[in-house]
Order: C-alpha cells, then sequence, then structure tokens
C-alpha cells in the first residue's frame, strides 16, 4: 500500500490518458462516501517483537492467499555513504543476490524453486530493503536465505563478484543515463541539496567511485551497516505471531548485534537566491521545471504540501491542467508533486511548452499560476478530490502483502523512518483533517522561497552522465520519478518491551525442505448478459471493499487503418476530454469525488475501458463509465489540444531507444500490411495524426466501440446479481451503430524472413539498444506452456541462459530477456538486450552462441526443468493474490478460449513436461533466420558488426 508520499508524485509523472470515474454532477446522482469512512477502512493490524540482537519483527496476519511477504529493511542508504564511496549502498544491495556462505549460488536460484514472487531488492538515500513473497510452506527456506546474507555472507564475496556487479551496476547507470531526461536525477539532488548535505549525490553513484570500490571496502560497508540491530524484518501474509517467533528466532537468533549506525547530520536547505539553469538533451518539446527542497515525511507539513502539490498539477481537474492545458492551451502537460524523504524532500512543478509556443511565455504563465495558488490556496472540494482519490489507491493496495508496495512496504517504512509501524494512520489523519486555510499556509510558507527553475531543451548533449552522481561542487539536482533502484523509505526502530527470546543456532547445512504447499484455488466464475445481449463475466473477491470492472472490446491496435496510423490512440485521448453530458473538467472532477479511476487503454488485440471503485459508490462510479463509453463528446476544439499531444508523445517516443527498436522491428517482421506490423505503441505517425478529424474518430468510435463487439468483466465485492443489475441500468440499453462492425485482416500473409542488421544512428549513446526476433508460426490460442517453458530458460527470467551469461557472467548488461509475445494471432519471439556500446558486436555474437548451444546439443537440462517445473507450480498461489491479478486471469481464459479452470489444471501440464518435450518446442519454433535491429552510436558500433555475416541497413523508423 503506498504511503501518501508517493502519491503526489506518482500522480504528477502520470499521463491524462487516464480518464474519469464515477460521477456526482447531478443532484440526483448518490454522495461520495465520506473521507473519514474511508480512512477508517484502512487498517494493518500488526503485532511486534524484537530479538536479543535488535532485529525489530513485525506480523501482519492475512489469511487470504496461502503466501507470506518477507521483508528485511535495512536503516543505510546512500546518504550514509562517505566522499569518495557514492554508490556504494547500491552496488552492495547487488552484491547480496549473489549468494552466501551457506546458499553460495544466486539468491534467485531457491527462491525460484519454490515459486516465489515479487523478489527484488532496492536502494534509496534512505535505506536499503529486499523482499520476495512466497508460499506458506517456504517461508523457513525465505528466512534461511535472508538470515544467511545478513549473517553468513563476507566470506561468499570475493574479488571476482564484486567486478562483475561493478559492471552490472555501471551498465544500470548508463541505461538509465541513456533515455531522455536520464540525467535529470543529477539535476535535482545536486542543485537542492548544496554539497556535503547527504542527499546531494545520486545513489547510482559516480564512475570514478565505483571503479574504487575495493573488496575491502564493500566488506566494511557489510560490517558497519548490516547488523540486525539495524534491520527491521516484516512478515505479512498467512502467519501468526507465535509461529514468527519461533521461525525467527530460530534463523536469525545467533546473528550477533552490530555497531551503532549513526545517522548523518541532515537539514532542509534554502538556495541563497533563485537559481536558473538550461540543458539540452533528445527530448520532443522544452519542459520547465520550477523546484523546491521541502521537510522530511515526519514533519507536520508534509502532508499538506504533498496536497497542495496535487491540486496545484496532480489531479486530472489540476489548477495547471485547467489553466495551461484545457482553457488557454500553452501547454501539452502539465505536473506538480512533492516527494518525501525521511530527512528532507523536494517539490516539482513542470509544464511541456506546447511547440510554436514561446517557452518564457510558458514559464511566465506557470509562475503566475504558482503565486495565484499561493495567494488563493485549495477550496475544500479541491482538498476533497484529492483525498479521495488518494485513497482509494490505498484501500485497493491493501490487498497486496508485499512486493513494492504491499501492506509490508507500509509498516516497514513506518517503523524505520518513525519508530511506528502505524505512521500511515497518522497521515492519513492529517489527510482527513487538512484545511484550505491549512494548506494555504503550508504552500506559502516552503514554495515561497527561492526556486530552481531547470529548462530542458531539445538539442544534443553537452555532457553524459560518466562524471555525474558523485559528490560535484557546481550546480546540482536528480529526477522526478525515482528510479528501479531507489524506491522511497524511511526511519529507526528501538526494542519492544516484550520479553527476550532464546538465541538458537540454526542448522545451515543444506537448504530448508519445503512444507506442503496449497494448490491454487481460482475464484468461480460466474456468467450473466445483460438486455442487450453484453456478456458478463464475474468473479467475487470480498478481501477489500473495492470492485474492478474492464469492458473490452474486440478491437486493439490491429484495428487501426493503415493509412491513419494513430487514429485509436487519439481516439482514446479524445475520450478523456468530457461526454455529451460534462466537460472535461466536470468529468475528472466527478471520478475525482468519488475516488474512481477510469482508464480507456489497448493492446494489439483488445481496447479496454478499465473501472476501480470503491464499493459504496458503485453505482455512481458505473453510470460516469457508462457515460465515458456511450457519449464521447469529440470536442473538436478539444481535438487539436489531444492532437498535440499526441504529436509530443511521438516525437519523445523517436527520441527513446526501446522505443525506435521497436518501431522498426515490427513492420519488419510482419510486414507493413499486416495488421500487427504497425509501431507497437499505437501512436501511429506524424502524417496520419496530424490529418485526422474529428469524423474520422467518431466514425472508428461507431465501428469498433459498440454493445455487439463488448464483453464486460468484474471482479470485487459485489454478487454477479447485484453488479449486473446496475450494469442493466448503465448499458443495458445501448444499442449498436448502424455502421457496420470492423473487421481485422490477419488472412495477410507474413513476409519470408530476411536475416540482416537494421541500424539506427544515435550519436553519443553509452549503450546500444539490441533486439532480434521472428514472427512464429504459433498463435495465442495454441498449446504453448512446452515452448513459454523453453523461452524462460533461455531468456525468459533473471535465471535464465542469455542474462546470466551477459549481466552475471560478462557484466556487459544490467539485464536482458527474450519473451514470447501475448497476442491472439501469430506470435512473435524477440529477444531484447542494452549492452554497453563497445559491447555491441560481442554481445550479439554471445546471443548467436548461447541460441545455437540451446537448440543444438545443449538443450534443457534437469536442473533447468525442475526449476521452471516447480516455479511455474508453486508461484501460482502468489499471481492471484489481488482482484486485478483475478481480472487479468479471466481475461485472458476468455480471450484465448480457456477452460474455467484453466489455471487450476496448469500444475499438472507443468508436471508431465519433460526435456525433450520442451526441446523439440523450442527446436521447431525459434530455429531459423532473425531479423536484428540495433539503436546506438554508429560511429563506435557500425565497425563491430562486420564479421557477423550479415548484411547491415541504415534504418529510420517509420513516422
Amino acid at each position: 500500500m503506498p504511503a501518501f508520499r508517493h502519491f503526489a508524485l506518482a500522480l504528477a509523472a502520470s499521463t491524462s490518458l487516464v480518464a474519469a470515474g464515477p460521477a456526482l454532477a447531478k443532484a440526483k446522482e448518490a454522495a461520495p462516501a465520506p473521507i473519514a469512512d474511508l480512512v477508517k477502512a484502512v487498517d494493518i493490524p500488526y503485532q511486534s517483537f524484537t530479538l536479543d540482537n535488535g532485529l525489530r519483527v513485525i506480523v501482519h496476519e492475512d489469511r487470504k492467499a496461502p503466501v507470506v511477504a518477507v521483508s528485511v529493511w535495512y536503516r543505510v542508504g546512500s546518504k550514509n555513504e562517505p566522499a569518495g564511496k557514492t554508490g556504494f549502498a547500491h552496488l552492495f544491495e547487488h552484491l547480496m543476490f549473489n549468494g552466501s556462505e551457506n546458499s553460495p549460488g544466486d539468491f534467485f536460484e531457491p527462491l525460484q524453486q519454490v515459486g516465489a514472487t515479487d523478489s527484488n531488492g532496492t536502494t534509496n538515500v534512505d535505506r536499503t530493503n529486499y523482499f520476495e513473497t512466497v508460499p506458506t510452506g517456504a517461508l523457513d527456506r525465505a528466512l534461511f536465505l535472508e538470515s544467511d546474507r545478513m549473517g553468513h555472507l563476507l566470506g561468499a564475496v570475493t574479488q571476482e563478484k564484486l567486478d562483475n556487479q561493478r559492471g552490472v551496476v555501471q551498465n544500470e547507470k548508463r541505461q538509465g543515463d541513456n533515455n531522455p531526461y536520464g540525467l535529470l536525477r543529477y539535476e535535482i539532488f545536486e542543485n537542492l541539496f548544496p554539497k556535503g548535505h547527504p542527499y546531494h549525490h545520486s545513489t547510482i553513484g559516480s564512475m570514478a567511485d565505483l571503479n574504487s570500490a575495493s573488496l575491502a571496502d564493500v566488506k566494511k560497508w557489510f560490517t558497519d551497516n548490516y547488523g540486525p540491530n539495524n534491520a527491521v524484518l516484516v512478515l505479512a501474509g498467512d502467519v501468526d505471531v507465535a509461529t514468527a517467533k519461533a521461525k525467527v528466532t530460530e534463523w536469525f537468533g545467533d546473528i550477533p548485534r552490530g555497531p551503532q549506525v549513526k545517522a548523518p547530520e541532515t537539514s532542509v536547505p534554502t538556495l541563497p537566491a533563485p537559481f536558473a539553469k538550461e540543458v539540452k538533451d533528445l527530448v520532443p518539446t522544452t519542459r520547465l521545471y520550477r523546484m523546491w527542497a521541502i521537510p522530511g515525511l515526519n514533519d507536520a507539513d508534509a502532508v499538506p504540501l504533498q496536497m497542495a502539490a496535487t491540486v496545484l498539477g496532480g489531479l486530472s481537474s489540476s489548477r495547471l491542467d485547467n489553466a495551461m492545458v484545457r482553457k488557454d492551451p500553452v501547454a501539452v502537460s502539465v505536473g506538480a508533486g512533492a516527494q518525501t524523504l525521511e530527512d528532507a524532500g523536494f517539490l516539482i512543478v513542470q509544464a511541456d511548452v506546447k511547440p510554436g509556443v514561446d517557452p518564457k511565455v510558458v514559464g511566465d504563465k506557470l509562475d503566475a499560476e504558482i503565486a495565484k495558488f499561493l495567494a488563493e490556496g485549495p477550496t475544500a472540494d479541491e482538498l476533497q478530490r484529492a483525498a479521495a482519490s488518494y485513497l482509494g489507491g490505498t484501500i485497493s493496495g491493501l490487498e497486496s502483502v508485499g512486493g513494492f508496495g504491499g501492506k509490508a512496504v507500509t509498516l516497514a517504512e513506518g517503523a524505520l523512518y518513525s519508530n511506528n509501524p502505524a505512521y500511515y494512520k497518522v497521515e492519513l489523519d492529517r489527510l482527513a483533517k487538512a484545511t484550505p486555510e491549512q494548506v494555504k499556509a503550508v504552500a506559502q510558507k516552503w514554495m515561497s522561497r527561492p526556486v530552481f527553475s531547470l529548462t530542458y531543451t531539445p538539442g544534443e548533449r553537452t555532457e553524459g552522465g560518466e562524471n555525474r552522481g558523485g559528490a560535484v561542487t557546481a550546480e546540482k539536482v536528480t529526477g522526478i520519478a525515482p528510479d528501479r533502484y531507489w524506491n522511497p523509505a524511511l526511519g529507526d526502530v528501538g526494542p519492544d518491551t516484550g520479553a527476550a527470546w532464546a538465541t538458537s543456532f540454526a542448522d545451515r547445512s543444506q537448504l530448508p525442505a519445503v512444507a506442503d504447499l496449497t494448490a491454487l484455488d481460482f475464484p468461480a466464475i460466474e456468467r450473466a448478459k445483460l438486455k442487450n445481449g453484453i456478456e458478463v463475466v464475474f468473479a467475487r473477491r470480498t478481501t477489500v471493499p473495492t470492485v474492478q470492472v474492464a469492458v473490452s472490446f474486440d478491437a486493439g491496435y490491429a484495428a487501426d487503418p493503415h493509412n491513419a496510423l494513430g487514429t485509436q490512440s487519439l481516439m482514446l485521448s479524445l475520450m478523456d476530454e468530457g461526454t455529451t453530458r460534462r466537460d472535461s473538467i466536470n468529468f475528472a472532477e466527478a471520478k475525482e469525488r468519488l475516488g474512481a479511476q477510469i482508464d480507456g487503454s489497448a493492446t494489439a488485440d483488445e481496447t479496454v475501458f478499465s473501472l476501480f471503485a470503491l464499493k459504496p459508490n458503485l453505482s455512481a462510479s458505473l453510470g460516469l463509465l457508462a457515460d465515458y463509453i456511450r457519449n464521447p463528446a469529440f470536442d473538436g476544439k478539444e481535438l487539436e489540444r489531444v492532437r498535440a499531444q499526441q504529436l509530443n508523445r511521438l516525437k519523445s517516443e523517436l527520441n527513446n531507444p526501446n522505443a525506435i527498436a521497436n518501431r522498426l522491428l515490427m513492420p519488419a517482421l510482419y510486414g507493413a500490411d499486416h495488421p500487427y506490423g504497425i509501431p507497437p505503441s499505437g501512436l501511429g505517425t506524424t502524417a496520419a495524426v496530424t490529418a485526422a478529424t474529428r469524423d474520422q474518430l467518431a466514425s472508428f468510435h461507431s465501428a469498433w466501440i459498440r454493445p455487439d463487439n463488448a464483453r464486460i468483466f468484474v471482479v470485487g465485492d459485489t454478487t454477479l446479481k447485484d453488479v449486473t443489475k446496475q450494469l442493466d441500468a448503465a448499458f443495458g440499453d445501448w444499442k449498436a451503430s448502424a455502421a457496420a462492425k470492423g473487421t481485422k485482416h490477419f488472412e495477410i500473409a507474413v513476409p519470408a524472413q530476411k536475416p540482416r542488421i537494421l541500424l539506427f544512428d544515435r550519436p553519443k549513446s553509452p549503450q546500444s539498444v539490441i533486439m532480434a526476433g521472428k514472427v512464429l508460426t504459433a498463435k495465442g490460442s495454441d498449446e504453448l506452456e512446452p515452448l513459454r517453458a523453453a523461452n524462460d530458460i533461455f531468456g525468459g527470467n533473471f535465471l535464465s541462459r542469455f542474462n546470466m551469461n551477459l549481466r552475471e557472467t560478462k557484466g556487459w548488461s544490467y539485464g536482458v530477456r527474450s519473451r514470447i509475445s501475448n497476442d491472439k494471432d501469430r506470435l512473435t519471439w524477440v529477444a531484447i538486450a542494452p549492452v554497453q556500446a563497445d559491447r555491441t558486436g560481442d554481445s550479439i555474437k554471445e546471443f548467436q552462441s548461447d541460441l545455437k548451444s540451446f537448440l543444438g546439443d545443449k538443450g534443457v537440462t534437469g536442473e533447468e526443468l525442475e526449476r521452471t517445473v516447480n516455479g511455474s507450480v508453486r508461484e501460482l498461489p502468489g499471481s492471484f493474490e489481488t482482484s486485478g491479478d483475478v481480472l487479468g486471469g479471466l481475461r485472458q481464459i476468455v480471450k484465448f478460449g480457456r477452460a474455467d479452470d484453466y489455471y487450476e489444471t496448469l500444475p499438472k501440464t507443468y508436471e508431465a513436461m519433460t526435456t525433450a518435450e520442451i526441446d523439440a518446442a523450442a527446436r521447431k519454433a525459434l530455429a531459423g533466420d532473425l531479423v536484428y535491429v540495433i539503436v546506438g552510436d554508429a560511429a563506435v558500433v557500425k565497425p563491430q558488426l562486420d564479421g557477423l555475416g550479415l548484411p547491415v541497413e541504415i534504418a529510420t523508423p517509420a513516422n
């Protein structure tokens, strides 16, 4: 469950492709549930105890699924790094996955064997955490592994492992730096926090500091910071406190207490004067930022500041959206968000300049709107909408016990940063009690200080990220959305007053056996039909008082006319801008009041309108969903605005190395006439988007978004009878248009593959993105389990041969994968490898060698079969923990014509597979010619391609 401190920033980073939710616009519509009632619904009961060695343990019992989330949080992050050692906290996180003294192999190997889900680790400025969700019968194994790397690690840390993970981390840095805005993370921290401040440098560190890390340095980092008395362990799920005490004492009780870790001195800095900086990057349009350092999450001003930022630029109906995007469209997008860390934070306001508008005009208007907001403050209605929108997501988060944002995270953050696992209740109380006067005063206090103004201008970079991230002296700052390794975290812990538990010495001579595991019990699938014939597919889940709905249409990007690519994306964007009954502002406000979310999206095969609703607000939410789908206004004036936004997204895509590679590969594989032979993002081409008309979009809607092309999926806290009645009221009288129903032409032949390399020149790229793929004869409805198992073993997960070679052995990449698509018609198999630029040619050779041996005399081993089968079977219960997971499962069953018990019978299918069967599936499907795409610096890359035996074509993505 995300804490409130993450909410505003997440909204600011999101796009307004998310439309709206249930309505409140008419007096006759039901009033939304009061904020106070929603706050009461957020409750995570827990018990805690502390071992003699200082390890604080928090236990939350949740029996809805036979899984337990294990989450270990260490109170050490990049703020604890001394000068010259930047990046150490994150580098050490990587080393913690490379084996311990009593489990010397890769950490993920025994976890995959037991079917663990959500297994990962992250580092930020304040902490490092490690987490996995495991079947209940595998809890001992997870605790063995976590305790072994806490207390028995150093004997397994070698110079070879250090050198390898140093290379992996440096490629992680290159991968982040290589993207548009990839250097933003440095700008934020280096400029808002002065030299000497613990937040001044980036968590990823500098290349020089990473290169200087010695084996003695990293071992000292462990002994200084990784003691049990500097950690919090949370167990959430199918476990009680008595069981937890016995198991945790057994596995962690013999680990000696470590030294006391002293927190560095921090402050909330104020710039001495306003400061402006301009940088160039491969971005689609000028972006303007306004930034301030703000207090940390324990400060009473933190929540009011986040609410202020949400009202200013976080909501769909925010002040900035209404003023600068809707009413006077000088910007294509705006946003605002506050990110609070333990000791400080930052508030960022941003605007993307509409092409053709003077950036100074936009900057002046942005500053004027900020000043106006500070003078007026928010209204009570704006605060209600901000609170309801946040609480909807918070209540939804109560379904998940672990991962990046489940209940274990909420309890750990509160314990670590605030010495109170229930600190989320403090924040929610502040949220509920916030007044317009208070929020206005707090915003004035912090946002009237000198501002850092950063301007991103389209152009070639004047510097890369190699020398950024360390404790530099000049102009300074970092990114609006936390990097993957930088998840928000917080505070310290004191031992509780419970009785001490006897130290025990666990048997570490072998991995603990896996106890009996509970099989998946997928919810019963029920069906009904509305008065107009629309099928309803339903599953009941009562864990939280929410309902999720997906109205699915057999359309998708494959339905786009090939002479008008981008039509559907433009239609979906325009549908967000109001209906014939509500304009875009009223629509957004109605959604926000109800705490509902409505999202229009598409895949290659389907167009889906999704609703998340709070149970008390379901009827009104369904009314708004129906209005959204059935009655789009398709306002001509709004069309010009969303057209500009889509053209801007298209320009952004043409600067993104992964997106460029995809735009090149799919048309090359399928051919330009095939429904799948299009840029897979669905954004289309500049010419087609520019030429699209209102009538064209309305005609597309009539042909595809219609009741005789629809199916409705529902999962949540209701009954089929009740929800069918509500759906009938919202959709039952909807009749199909007289226009012809759309058709897709999969009969168009896929061209024979011509093996070659398509090279796109992206100068100064520190990494190359390599893709290699082919079209398979298989279709999505085929029996694909052996082939998907083969893909998992070769390149489909962390432990795959391809990833272990290029990442864990060579250190040339942060991670490589291969995938089989999930489409209805003919599938693709694609390998993706972002690699350091000087190893592009070598990486292709390694890929070819790995694939040749896999399809030849080094097929699937018995160990790989065992790991794949065990993981696939045992992860099933944890894969359907939430209503969203179940909703996705329902849609897959229907899409591919599976039996209702498909997921429950999958274990038999997996357990019957043999190495010979998997080898045969791989050799049949994956052998043959491949098309390669490389996006990188041609001056560096092209000489490396000589000798590969493939023709090289300089390519330009379709536009």
